[in-house]
């Protein structure tokens, strides 16, 4: 896996992670996409793959995933 396509991820679990209650999974992927981050197809390719790796289970955060977002959110703060 590249560089970018990390940051993609890391990306898309920290919004995740600070996503509103009432927003769905689409919500956060045509979020992204509006942002030009990727397409809605991308982010849906996306999502899978983080749902695949265990990052995402029933549209939410897993432990790992929620570490792994919080890890992003210190590397993007600094």
């Amino acid at each position: 896996m590249d560089r970018e396509s990390d940051i993609v991820k890391s990306v898309f679990l920290l919004k995740m992670l600070k996503r509103d209650n009432e927003e769905s999974m689409d919500d956060v992927i045509n979020s992204l996409a509006n942002t030009g981050m990727f397409t809605v197809a991308e982010g849906e390719k996306v999502r899978d793959a983080l749902v695949k790796e265990g990052y995402i289970v029933n549209d939410s955060l897993s432990i790992k995933g929620m570490m792994e977002a919080k890890k992003a959110e210190a590397e993007f703060k600094l």
